[in-house]
């Protein structure tokens, strides 16, 4: 009899913790939909982070955090991908003429910074010890970006260079020292 009391209580237990879990999580994913938020809503603490997440925790890519929630492309950068991303850094940034940067968050020219964004993504994961020498990939804009290597370096497009990779749980991020402008249409 004690044996039957003692399980009845541990499954009594084991339910109401279970219920308790319900209700977090219940509320959370409420809390979510109450502020719009898309997938860059959901919060997650355990997981390996995403491209947008790594972006976010690193100070060298503000302004390219900036420009993402810009073009509203958070969301979508969110997503499950995979995506190969090549983040230009702050420094990066700095090299365009003076004014770029700013002309391009203004609401009105929210278009032409997504293509500009666009280009610096592909769909897929493109490791760095598989990128070859003359490679083409196609961005998520339309265009094509080159791969070359020189003296042991990967260059994209011949005038960014990348400089270092992270790992994502929806892809890969590749930071490189130059911003990638896609051609004329």
């Amino acid at each position: 009899m004690n044996k039957l009391f003692t399980l009845l209580a541990g499954a009594a237990c084991l339910f109401v913790a279970g219920c308790n879990n319900d209700e977090t999580q219940s509320s959370s994913s409420a809390a979510v939909q109450e502020k719009g938020a898309g997938q860059s809503g959901v919060q997650d603490s355990l997981s390996q982070k995403n491209v947008v997440q790594v972006a976010i925790g690193s100070k060298d890519h503000t302004t390219l955090v900036t420009a993402v929630k810009a073009a509203e492309l958070v969301d979508a950068l969110s997503n499950a991908g995979p995506f190969t991303v090549f983040a230009p850094t702050n420094a990066a940034f700095d090299k365009l003429p003076a004014g770029t940067v700013e002309g391009l968050l203004k609401p009105e020219k929210k278009e032409d910074l997504a293509d500009i964004l666009q280009y610096h993504v592909s769909v897929g994961v493109y490791k760095a010890e598989n990128l070859q020498d003359g490679q083409s990939l196609g961005q998520v804009n339309g265009g094509n970006i080159t791969i070359s290597k020189k003296d042991g370096k990967i260059m994209i497009n011949g005038t960014a260079t990348l400089v270092a990779s992270v790992p994502a749980s929806n892809g890969i991020v590749h930071v490189i020292d130059g911003v990638l402008l896609p051609p004329k249409k």
